[in-house]
């Protein structure tokens, strides 16, 4: 049987930096085993959704802007980088890279956090038409949206780390 602490650590960094989804989850009972990655990512999901709006904010602002100054820098995350380079975004033109850097300015200064895409299966002109759609939603929208996209990323990185 796994511990909380094997848990947390496993599972700890699929909300992106947020290791309390996991730790709540272990503490409120709600994972079973044999962990499954559709168990664990049910798990985690009701707990990111009953976390405050400030903790789900926080988990937003936790990810990275998609091609922004970590991935020139280098530090993403392993599965941030994996999921980037994907996705093509690693392999950006100076006219695309620009563009997201306009698109990754405007979309922070409307709504607080940065543009989040679950990008498995998407490729860069596919995250840039949502791109350019979504900044112009209204705020309550993109919060929604964004939050929904956090769920997908974490449902994809555990059925890389378990497989049903």
């Amino acid at each position: 049987m796994i511990s909380r602490d094997e848990f947390v650590s496993r599972f700890g960094g699929v909300y992106e930096h947020s290791p309390f989804i996991a730790e709540r989850a272990w503490d409120q009972g709600k994972i079973d085993e044999p962990l499954t990655a559709s168990g664990v990512h049910q798990a985690l999901s009701t707990v990111f959704r009953a976390a405050s709006e400030e903790e789900r904010l926080g988990v937003l602002r936790a990810h990275p802007d998609l091609a922004g100054k970590l991935a020139i820098a280098g530090g993403l995350t392993e599965d941030s980088k994996r999921e980037q380079a994907g996705a093509g975004l690693d392999r950006l033109t100076p006219d695309e890279h620009a563009e997201f850097t306009r698109l990754n300015s405007a979309y922070i200064d409307r709504f607080g956090f940065p543009f989040i895409i679950a990008v498995a299966g998407l490729n860069k002109d596919d995250i840039l038409a949502a791109f350019r759609r979504r900044v112009e939603n209204a705020a309550a929208e993109e919060l929604s949206t964004a939050s929904a996209e956090v769920e997908k990323i974490a449902g994809f990185r555990l059925k890389a780390l378990l497989s049903e």
